[in-house]
This record gives C-alpha cells, sequence and structure tokens, in this order.
C-alpha cells in the first residue's frame, strides 16, 4: 500500500515536455518580429528620441534647463535616480535569494527580472551624471590619481559610497545574469540556420557543450554569485538612503530609513516585474510558464512589503511626534498639510491602501487587476521618493528663503526619456535573448524516472491501469517520484 500526498500545482503547465520547452522559448528569437513588437518598439524608440533631445538641452544650456532653484538643490532628477534603482531591486531578490531558498517559482521570472535590474541601473545612473552639469568629468567621483593638484574624492560622502554600491550591484547583475544565460545561448546556437546567428550565439554561449563537467562548474558559480549578490539586496538601498539620513535636513535625518528604503525598493520592483511579465505571458504566449499562481506569489511578497512601506510612513510621524523637535514635526505635518498635500495622499493611497486588495483572493488571481494594480504601486512609489525630497526642502529654517518647485519640460522629458530607454533596451532582450531560462525551467518539469510516473490527484484513477511507460509523459503531471511494486 502507498500514501501519496498532495503536491502543490505544476509550475508550468499544460503537459509541455522538454522539447515543448526548447521550441516556445527559441520561437521568439528564431522567429520575424511580429506587429505587436515592431510597434511597441517604435513608441519606445519615440520615447527614447525625446531623451535625447533633452539630454542635448541639459549639456547645451545647462542645469538652468531643470526647475531647480536655491532653496529646492535636489528634486526630480534624484526622484528618479532614486526610483530607478528601486524598481532593479527585484531583479536581484529573485535571483539571489530566492536561489538560496530553493524556491523553484523563480524559475520562469528570474531572467527577465535580472534582465530589468541591469536595464533599471542604467536609467539610474543617468541622472546623478546629468545632474553634475559636466558629465565629461565623471570620472572625477572615482579615486583615480589626479595630475592637476591635490583633489581627491570624500571618502566620507554617502554620494561616493553611492558610486560603489552601485558600480558593485550594476556589476555583479550582469555576470549574474549573463552567466544564467551561457547554456541557453548554446541551445539556440545548435538550432541556429543563419551563418550570423551561427557566429553570434557561438560567441556568446563561450563554447557551452553540456557536460557535466559544464553543469558542475555553472552550478557552483551561480551558488557563490547568489552569496555575494544577497548582500546587495540590502546594502544598495541602504546607502542610496544614506544620501538623505545622514544629513541634518527635517524629515530626513532619521535611522528608519534604511530598512524603510529596502522594502520600499522590494515593493516597487515587484510591481515593475509584474508589470513586465503580465506583458510577455501574452506577447510571447508563454501563459504556460509564467502561470496565474507565479503572480499570486508576487502579489503576496508585494502586499508583504507595501505593508513594511505603511508600518514605515506612520512610524516617521510617531518619531517626529516623540522627538519633540518642532522643525521636524512641521516637515512631516508639511508633507500632509502643505502645498505637496496631493503628492502626499497619492503616495499613500497607492502604496499603503490600494496593496490591501491583495488580501481578497479574487484580485491576487486576477490577471487584469493585478496588472493595474502594479502600475498603481510604481506611481505611488515615484511619489514617496518626489514627497521625501522636494518636501523637505522647499521649506527650510527661514521662511524668507521658502520656494516651490516645479518640473520643466525638460525634467519631463529626460525622465520620459529613460522609460523609453529602458523599454527600448527591455525589448530587444526579450526579441534577441531567451526571455525565460530553458534550462532551469525543464529541470521544474515534473517528469519520468525509471519506471514511470505515479500519477496523484485527479490524474490518479485514469492512469491506475495503465502501463508505467516514459514515452510522452507530461512533463507538468502532478507526479510522484516514489516507485512502486
Amino acid at each position: 500500500m502507498q500514501h501519496v500526498s498532495p503536491v502543490r500545482e505544476p509550475l508550468v503547465t499544460g503537459g509541455k515536455t522538454y522539447h515543448d520547452v526548447t521550441q516556445d522559448v527559441c520561437r521568439q528569437v528564431e522567429a520575424a518580429p511580429n506587429v505587436r513588437w515592431m510597434a511597441a518598439l517604435s513608441v519606445a524608440l519615440l520615447l527614447l528620441g525625446v531623451f535625447f533631445y533633452s539630454v542635448y538641452r541639459t549639456l547645451w544650456y545647462g542645469i538652468g534647463e531643470w526647475g531647480l532653484n536655491k532653496t529646492v538643490g535636489w528634486a526630480w532628477d534624484i526622484t528618479n535616480f532614486v526610483w530607478w534603482v528601486g524598481i532593479g531591486h527585484a531583479g536581484t531578490l529573485i535571483s539571489a535569494v530566492l536561489l538560496l531558498f530553493r524556491q523553484k517559482w523563480r524559475t520562469s521570472i528570474n531572467r527577465a527580472a535580472e534582465a530589468m535590474t541591469i536595464f533599471a541601473v542604467i536609467c539610474a545612473a543617468m541622472f546623478p551624471v546629468l545632474h553634475m552639469g559636466r558629465p565629461w568629468l565623471a570620472f572625477w567621483v572615482f579615486p583615480l590619481q589626479n595630475t592637476f593638484g591635490s583633489l581627491w574624492v570624500n571618502f566620507n560622502s554617502p554620494l561616493l559610497w553611492d558610486v560603489f554600491a552601485i558600480s558593485t550591484y550594476f556589476s555583479v547583475s550582469l555576470v549574474f545574469w549573463y552567466t544564467g544565460l551561457v547554456p541557453d545561448f548554446a541551445t539556440i546556437r545548435d538550432r541556429a540556420k543563419g551563418p550570423i546567428a551561427k557566429v553570434a550565439y557561438s560567441l556568446l554561449s563561450f563554447g557551452w557543450k553540456g557536460s557535466a563537467k559544464h553543469w558542475s562548474r555553472y552550478e557552483t558559480v551561480s551558488l557563490i554569485l547568489a552569496g555575494v549578490s544577497t548582500p546587495l539586496v540590502l546594502s544598495v538601498h541602504t546607502i542610496v538612503s544614506m544620501d538623505f539620513a545622514t544629513s541634518v535636513v527635517p524629515g530626513w535625518h532619521t535611522t528608519i530609513f534604511p530598512p524603510y528604503f529596502v522594502a520600499g525598493a522590494i515593493f516597487s520592483g515587484f510591481a515593475m516585474v509584474l508589470t513586465l511579465m503580465l506583458i510577455t505571458r501574452v506577447v510571447f504566449k508563454l501563459e504556460d510558464y509564467i502561470t496565474i499562481e507565479h503572480i499570486a506569489l508576487m502579489n503576496k511578497i508585494m502586499m508583504i512589503t507595501g505593508s513594511i512601506v505603511g508600518v514605515a510612513y506612520i512610524t516617521e510621524f510617531f518619531i517626529a511626534w516623540y522627538s519633540g523637535v518642532e522643525f521636524e514635526q512641521y516637515a512631516f505635518i508639511n508633507r500632509a498639510t502643505g502645498p505637496y498635500w496631493w503628492a502626499y495622499w497619492s503616495m499613500m493611497t497607492c502604496n499603503v491602501i490600494t496593496p490591501q486588495l491583495v488580501w481578497f483572493r479574487r484580485v491576487r488571481y486576477s490577471i487584469p487587476l493585478t496588472f493595474i494594480l502594479s502600475i498603481i504601486v510604481n506611481i505611488g512609489m515615484w511619489f514617496e521618493r518626489f514627497v521625501i525630497i522636494v518636501t523637505s526642502l522647499h521649506r527650510d529654517y527661514l521662511p524668507s528663503s521658502w520656494a516651490m518647485f516645479s518640473p520643466t519640460i525638460i525634467d519631463i522629458g529626460i525622465y520620459v526619456g529613460t522609460i523609453g530607454l529602458f523599454f527600448t533596451l527591455f525589448l530587444l532582450f526579450a526579441k534577441f535573448f531567451p526571455v525565460i531560462n530553458m534550462a532551469e525551467v525543464k529541470s521544474v518539469l515534473k517528469y519520468t524516472v525509471d519506471n514511470g510516473p505515479t500519477y496523484t490527484g485527479h490524474d490518479a484513477a485514469h492512469h491506475a491501469h495503465q502501463p508505467a511507460t516514459t514515452h510522452g509523459v507530461p512533463a507538468s503531471a502532478s507526479v510522484n517520484y516514489d516507485k512502486h511494486d
């Protein structure tokens, strides 16, 4: 007698075999671009053109093209910088932390999330470089020998810590992402028919042969990189938060910023992953790989991190009251009731109230509602950064210097342009690189063993009297791997 325990829903649906996985993922790379992809790329390139024009105006006429003033010296640019860095956080969390915790559901979404991380960090890096006013001197932020005098970077400045943290984050994420691509590049190389494609993917695959030694080294390197990347999930946005927390500006000078920023980054990152995955699964017909269960699990993480962010908002007000410092108290009262009240309450609505809808199963498993929710969360997280930066600066200790900030068309153009840059890079990635990790998805298929599968659940009765076989078994069938007499 054999006891069969209930199993979870399969991570890949549709009765896929190993061959089906290869076909479904490679089809997007090998086929000619479809109309939907071309239309999306056209819109992204149009926005990218807006970005180049806005950058040209900034470089030619100077930072005066932006809406900054003597009181609000940081505003739209740093808001967008922190927003993009936050979006890039989910990729490392999915690829590194969930790998170490052996969460198999990550396999269908980790490739696109890692790519999203790299592209988001590229977009984020644009803003500090442009804000320098003389970006051709950007290399001065690195501790290089200076032959023009005794100039040296200030190692006590969080802005320099940002340079090291984000460059390290980008480098490790890039290596991690590319390492995962190598086996899949080899698969495409072996299927390639055109000479250009064959040479290109041969170079990209680094001579991968799929031998036991190659797989052993691949898994070892993946674990090492996951271990190196995990601290980065916490450190990068912690250091970004110190740009503000180490100052003495009321509203910024608080120790809650590091964990608060990390939770917010994961929150906004998962929202963007959901936005991209919901579009990708429809455009590339990958519904069997990015299933409703994946969406529900990501919704749960988004709800948890959103709740943490909500607690942080409340804690900020409590600490301001408890401190007894009238300037700190005024900074938070001004956020909620001052001239930028609309931004504050938009932030609270989008980041605190809306994610609580995910408690309802109907919302959690609804694709249209999840898509709308993911957009709302990213809008709310942009408002959060705007509220923290602008409302803390525009009214300081001297009322005569109080000022309002309004973005110019160039401010808006650079921001919208980085969205175009992001989607241009992501669309090119999705077309020419495998958007799903074929090797890892195959590892989670519930396939047959020596004496064939033992079916469970609703499949058990149907297959009870059929002989065990290894041919044509649905790879995503619900099976028990224990042999039976």
